[in-house]
Order: structure tokens, then C-alpha cells, then sequence
């Protein structure tokens, strides 16, 4: 996957999760990131990554988003090993 494209699912996830009342709170919370931040961060990647490596957690938040963004499930953990800052080891 390219980097532009991950960085635009990741674009998504953002927005995705910046309307979702319940898990906002819960990734400022773990990210340290205001309501300010989401916006002025939006544009680096080693953010973007880290919004999809908050969604990627928990499956059923990956299903959720992915359903409302008419997107297939392994999309954004391929997004996410696209971006830099991915804190993930890669064993293969």
C-alpha cells in the first residue's frame, strides 16, 4: 500500500473517531491528544499512525469503522505498516 493511500484511511479512522463519543475520550485519554491536536496533527503521519494503531486494538472497533467506511477489514493494519512511527514489529 502506498503512503498517501494509508495516510487517507487514516485520515478516516480520524474522522471517524473524532465522531464517535465514546472512543474519543479514550484515545485523547491514551494519546495525550486535545481536541486541538486532532486537527493541527492531522497531517503527519506518525500521528496518523498512531490513530490506526489505537483503532487496530480492538477488533470490533476495526469492524465498526470499516463498515461505516465501506472499507475491508485488513485495510487499516495494511495502513498502518505503510506509515512511519509504527511501533509494530515485523518478524517475516
Amino acid at each position: 500500500m502506498s503512503p498517501d493511500k494509508a495516510e487517507t484511511i487514516a485520515l478516516h479512522a480520524l474522522g471517524w473517531l473524532a465522531g464517535h463519543d465514546e472512543l474519543l475520550p479514550v484515545f485523547q485519554g491514551s494519546s495525550g491528544a486535545d481536541t486541538a491536536d486532532l486537527a493541527k496533527r492531522a497531517s503527519d503521519p506518525v500521528f496518523l499512525a498512531s490513530v490506526l494503531e489505537f483503532l487496530t486494538m480492538d477488533d470490533s472497533w476495526v469492524m465498526e469503522f470499516c463498515n461505516t467506511a465501506d472499507l475491508a477489514y485488513d485495510l487499516p493494519l495494511r495502513a498502518l505498516n505503510a506509515l512511519p512511527g509504527s511501533g509494530r514489529v515485523h518478524w517475516t
